[in-house]
């Protein structure tokens, strides 16, 4: 069909994707018009919550491969990878939360599965930015990199750093 044939009924996009008779039984390859037309159209229906939940699943599914719970992931743990996943996610679910509805219930369990793994790999208490526990490690001494700015050089006399001018 061609874009002239298009109705409203019928919008381009959907005309695009349907299977036309191809010699070898597949469908004839869009042109770069139709290619542009479709991806527009995916543009214009798509949301940014429903992109920030599909980040959170991959960062799921790759913190889960990154800490050895998938099978055959074993030999490819890294924890450094693993506390991304974590910290980026904690960091994003309450963006979306309220979006997901009752699936927030499960990504939240999965990020604890993660949490969990986390803490065996590293053998900490807990996992990245876990609860609001204050005495939790965050940053390079829980294998990840620190989310905000430089810590300032520590003050002279104690060598422990504290917040202040």
């Amino acid at each position: 069909m061609t874009d002239q044939e298009s109705t409203p009924d019928q919008p381009e996009e959907a005309t695009a994707s349907q299977p036309t008779d191809a010699p070898s039984g597949e469908p004839a390859a869009l042109s770069e018009e139709e290619m542009r037309a479709a991806y527009e159209a995916e543009l214009k229906a798509l949301r940014v919550e429903d992109l920030v939940a599909q980040t959170v699943v991959s960062l799921l599914n790759l913190g889960a491969r990154k800490a050895g719970l998938l099978p055959g992931s074993e030999d490819e743990t890294d924890p450094i990878q693993v506390g991304i996943a974590i910290e980026g996610i904690r960091r994003l679910l309450p963006l979306i939360e309220s979006a997901l509805g009752e699936n927030a219930a499960s990504i939240k369990d999965a990020l604890a599965q993660l949490q969990v793994a986390y803490a065996k790999l590293t053998g900490d208490a807990g996992a990245p930015g876990g609860s609001d526990d204050a005495g939790e490690p965050s940053g390079p001494e829980a294998g990840v990199p620190p989310t905000g700015a430089e810590e300032p050089p520590a003050k002279p006399g104690g060598g422990l750093w504290t917040p202040g001018p």
